[in-house]
């Protein structure tokens, strides 16, 4: 696939994610103990052989060139192509940001690129979709946008407000639509797929002439009866995350030994910034239930259903359950833990107690101290 650029739209302003956004963009949001969820997105490109990449990374870039640097980590360290990441752009025209004005400001980079098809991914989705046989599906039958979706179950009414594909009769897309969960399942669009580069440039500039659409889906839908689409059905998950109860709960399935190796290790490994830390230390007294716990953590209490990053410490006493403690967290003495989700720093004092539900886990800002 070195005939295509693979573009990570990132960077979208949400404040869903509470505090969690408050230094980083949610796309660098801790996830499964010591990955990022954009580890996911570059590793996927890198595993499909796509090494032209450009990140459109939005604002509050530091936690994102520390972690992603040049590529390196992902083999996008290139003399040619390679990583390109792009900070929050705004338009010369209107002076506001956008997935449109932000690509009409930077339509040279892919003007001058060598490559002719373009395959854009929202990196909020967590996907390990092996990309060959869509990518020749698009070429053999000359299509000049294909769309990715799966058939979601929404009997809970979960995917609300998430787009739809309508079809007509022979199975051909006529419209992009919106699941107002009136149905048990519904073809939904997982933010990705292929276009054409030409295509794309037009699309783009058309877009920006006539005020008419603010991202790419927009303007693919506002030309659909002019463009040849093409639609490819993923067999495998795709994860959305779309708020925090999202996120919460798909660091909660990790802990099925299954989902998490199909996740890391199908179609190829996940790949990281590597850390040089010590082995976790285990105290006399700790126990572990069905946790991931990284490295250079000490576990001196009590953790069950629960996801610990590095360096976090637990004290004696100390009970963790159903929680997600990110990085350098510390919990004191005979504290409890229970549905939290604790950011970088935080610190929960002795014999403190801090409880939210499954559907609204509790969150503990950055180095925020809890105390009585």
């Amino acid at each position: 696939m070195q005939d295509c650029i693979g573009v990570i739209i990132g960077g979208k302003v949400t404040d869903k994610f509470g505090t969690l956004c408050k230094t980083r963009p949610a796309y660098m949001l801790p996830f499964g103990g010591r990955y990022r969820l954009i580890d996911f997105t570059l590793s996927n490109l890198a595993n499909n052989d796509l090494s032209n990449v450009v990140l459109y990374g939005g604002s509050n870039l530091r936690s994102t060139l520390d972690h992603i640097g040049n590529g390196k980590s992902w083999e996008l360290n290139r003399r040619r192509n390679g990583l390109v990441i792009f900070p929050e752009v705004k338009s010369t025209v209107t002076g506001r940001s956008n997935e449109i004005s932000m690509f009409f400001e930077t339509l040279k980079f892919f003007e001058d690129s060598r490559e002719e098809y373009v395959y854009f991914v929202d990196p909020m989705v967590i996907d390990k979709e092996d990309l060959t046989t869509s990518y020749e599906k698009m070429v053999q039958e000359d299509l000049d946008v294909m769309l990715f979706y799966v058939e979601q179950e929404d009997s809970l009414g979960k995917f609300i407000g998430e787009k739809k594909l309508i079809f007509d009769e022979s199975g051909n897309v006529i419209k992009i639509g919106t699941n107002l969960g009136t149905e048990e399942s519904f073809p939904m669009l997982i933010r990705a797929g292929f276009m054409k580069k030409d295509v794309f440039i037009k699309m783009v500039k058309k877009a920006v002439e006539n005020a008419d659409a603010k991202t790419v889906l927009q303007a693919i839908s506002n030309n659909l009866k002019s463009l040849k689409v093409g639609i490819y059905k993923e067999e495998t998950s795709a994860e959305l995350i779309r708020d925090l109860k999202s996120f919460y709960d798909a660091n909660m399935k990790l802990l099925d030994q299954k989902i998490y190796n199909e996740l890391f290790y199908d179609n190829g490994v996940v790949l990281t910034k590597s850390k040089d830390e010590p082995s976790t230390f285990y105290g006399e007294n700790a126990k572990i239930t069905n946790s991931l716990i990284a490295n250079g953590c000490k576990i001196e209490g009590y953790v069950e259903n629960s996801i610990i990053f590095r360096g976090v410490e637990i004290e004696p006493g100390a009970v963790i359950k159903n929680s997600i403690l990110f990085q350098m967290t510390k919990v004191k003495r005979d504290a409890i833990v229970v549905n939290t989700i604790t950011d970088k720093g935080a610190c929960i004092k002795e014999e403190v107690s801090i409880a939210g539900t499954r559907t609204a886990p509790y969150l503990v800002e950055k180095y925020f101290v809890v105390e009585n």
